[in-house]
């Protein structure tokens, strides 16, 4: 099965994902192919999204033998935010693409309401993304599996 990969919110989660993959190897590259191998993606897609980590500066990447994709920073210093604000394009929440009614009191004043509470979410999300990091996330990932360390 792939992973949608193009879709708002499914980067992120790909975007994690790749990071928390070089975390685990601890040394050495990885290539697109082993990443979406993981994923059970397309290596394109894949690179799409490290493209954008490559670009926060979170991720980079050697060509030729033995090249790939590396963690820019420790996994410690990495957290699910700072890839969530590499990938995302936007805020998760935004206004009706079309003004509402004016002559409408749920119309009129809605807008600024929803505004309000929807910065409110965004900077929840924030936070919660914030709290932990890659190596915390690896840690829990792998205590989950009972697989040692570098598999």
């Amino acid at each position: 099965m792939s992973v949608p990969v193009d879709r708002g919110g499914g980067r992120s989660a790909v975007a994690i994902h790749a990071l928390a993959m070089p975390a685990n190897r601890r040394g050495g590259a990885l290539t697109s192919a082993e990443i979406a191998d993981s994923l059970d993606s397309n290596p394109v897609l894949v690179r799409r999204v490290l493209g954008r980590l490559r670009d926060a500066h979170l991720v980079w990447s050697t060509e030729g033998r033995g090249g790939g994709w590396s963690l820019a920073r420790a996994p410690r210093d990495i957290t699910p935010y700072d890839a969530y604000a590499a990938v995302e394009d936007g805020q998760v929440f935004s206004r009706h693409a079309h003004p509402p009614s004016g002559t409408c009191a749920v119309g009129r004043n809605i807008g600024d309401l929803l505004d309000t509470e929807f910065r409110s979410a965004e900077r929840a999300l924030e936070a919660q993304l914030g709290r932990t990091t890659i190596a915390g996330l690896l840690r829990q990932v792998l205590a989950a599996d009972g697989e040692p360390k570098g598999h």
